[in-house]
């Protein structure tokens, strides 16, 4: 297996081996055991440094009607099983990850291409999803109800809807799956994962963390499930034995999703695309701007759901903002996002690279002016390809290219006389996921809240659009798919929702006063 020396040096070698990843692994989980795949072989090479870091044999059609087959199976155990005792098996997992949390972290930074304190942070989040999900396994509550009949009690239950499938994207290998896989356990639902074809190796890994608390537990094999290989997509789309999908990723993917599962009655979670806006009030601190935009823009290379794109600045701190920014940019350390000295590691392939390239050609064509230069670097260093500069250009809203996501750091500029305004701009995009006001005015973070303010499914005051925390529910609105995961009551729609009337009285009396004589 080719390795550059790079890996060496940041432990990369001793942390897949850690793992259990080697230079061939297969496509095919139930948890429990893994099985030889006859698929297609797929090869993940790092952003980093291009390095190949192994191979997987991928799933036939066949592997996936055994996975499938097993994952029904093992519903029928798993649904009878107490909660809490799930929930038991949830928090012995996030002990599990506790133990592995720098060697996936690694990977997740090296596989994905962002920084490693961003992969540990996204292992932490898996952690705190596990905590999450215990609390949880005891609090599934349904409501009581009083009944218009005399001698009639009505309630009611949640029951696990069966197979969870899961289709995760490539910027959080591995979080995305962890927000719905421990959620839907915990509720009694079982798991088949599909993870991005450019980022296998961490789901691999994930499976093979699970192994040893799935065993000790006897948990029924076909609990937690994986399949690569993007053909498995699709047959989970259009499988009546999957009831629910949830799907992260582009917003023109999700739509094909939500057509074919809703074409056979299934349920949905869909977290798409997003067009994020900071708003920058004449009253905000810039000192806290100046952190949560740079951030929000560059962090993870522009390649969040959540990053910022667009930058909407009173006119009359608008010049200030930009000098503040520009200076900051010029302080970016590109480079090998495992170097904690590196600010923005590499895109995650050449093709994010070509579609960077385009979206500055684009805006420019519209109209825009560069305001701090991008464009790709060369050298040792960067010997992958896939390394850019974080760009900032002054644009219009209405530009075709502002409309639409980059996965990129490209942040778009642009000023603001009223809030009126500013939030009018804010809401004008297809996408509705995060959305942010930075100020010290009371009167705007609460307009800026309220039913007349953002139309995202978050809003954030002085902070960024970026990083949210798994106690609330994460998604959101119009082209961004208004699914939710992780917090809140989002696990409601991992179960499906049970009304229960009893009669304990010795006549039928029927609903509404009707009156039936037999």
């Amino acid at each position: 297996m080719e390795q550059a020396v790079l890996t060496d040096k940041f432990g990369i070698q001793e942390a897949l081996k850690t793992l259990g990843i080697n230079e061939t692994n297969y496509g095919a989980s139930t948890g429990v055991n893994h099985f030889e795949t006859k698929g297609k072989t797929i090869e993940s090479y790092s952003p980093v440094d291009g390095a190949l870091i192994g191979k997987i044999n991928t799933c036939t059609d066949q592997d996936y009607e055994t996975i499938i087959k097993t994952a029904q199976e093992a519903f029928k155990v798993w649904r009878t099983v107490p909660a809490p005792k799930r929930g038991e098996m949830v928090r012995q997992m996030g002990e599990e990850l506790r133990k592995y949390k720098e060697p996936l972290g690694k990977l997740v930074s090296y596989e994905m291409g962002k920084s490693l304190q961003e992969g540990l942070g996204e292992v932490q989040e898996m952690i705190d999803i596990c905590d999450f999900a215990v609390g949880l396994s005891r609090q599934l509550y349904g409501l009581t109800m009083h009944s218009e009949r005399p001698k009639h009690r009505m309630y009611e239950q949640y029951h696990p809807l069966g197979v969870v499938g899961i289709i995760s994207a490539f910027n959080f290998p591995v979080a995305v799956w962890a927000w719905n896989s421990m959620l839907a356990w915990v509720c009694g639902d079982v798991c088949v994962w599909k993870p991005s074809s450019k980022t296998p190796l961490c789901a691999i890994a994930c499976q093979n963390i699970m192994v040893s608390v799935l065993k000790r537990n006897n948990v029924p094999e076909g609990v937690n499930c994986l399949l690569i290989g993007n053909p498995v997509g699709d047959l989970m789309n259009n499988d009546s034995r999957v009831p629910l999908i949830s799907f992260t990723g582009s917003t023109r993917i999700g739509r094909i999703v939500a057509s074919k599962v809703a074409e056979r009655f299934g349920k949905s979670i869909l977290e798409l695309g997003g067009n994020n806006a900071i708003i920058v009030s004449e009253h905000a601190d810039l000192s806290m701007v100046l952190v949560g935009s740079v951030f929000g823009a560059v962090g993870t290379a522009g390649q969040r759901c959540t990053s910022t794109r667009r930058l909407i600045v009173h006119e009359s701190v608008y010049d200030k903002t930009l000098s503040v920014l520009k200076s900051a940019y010029n302080q970016l350390a590109i480079g090998n996002p495992l170097d904690a000295s590196k600010h923005v590691g590499p895109l995650i392939d050449k093709k994010a690279v070509e579609d960077y390239l385009n979206a500055i050609e684009h805006a420019k064509n519209e109209g825009g002016k560069i305001v701090v230069e991008g464009g790709v670097l060369t050298g040792e260093e960067y010997e992958s390809g896939c390394y850019v500069k974080p760009c900032i250009i002054e644009a219009k809203n209405s530009f075709k290219i502002v409309q639409e996501e980059t996965f990129a750091p490209i942040l778009y500029v642009m000023k603001y006389s009223s809030l009126e305004e500013a939030i009018d701009m804010q809401n004008d995009v297809p996408q509705g996921l995060s959305s942010s006001i930075f100020t010290n005015n009371m009167r705007e973070a609460e307009r800026f809240l309220s039913a007349e303010g953002s139309d995202c499914g978050i809003a954030n005051v002085n902070i960024g659009t970026s990083g949210a925390e798994i106690g609330g529910a994460f998604g959101g609105e119009k082209e961004t798919g208004g699914g939710r995961e992780s917090g809140s009551d989002a696990w409601k729609v991992y179960m499906r929702r049970q009304t229960n009337t009893i009669n304990y009285g010795t006549d039928l009396p029927l609903a509404q006063g009707i009156k039936f004589h037999i």
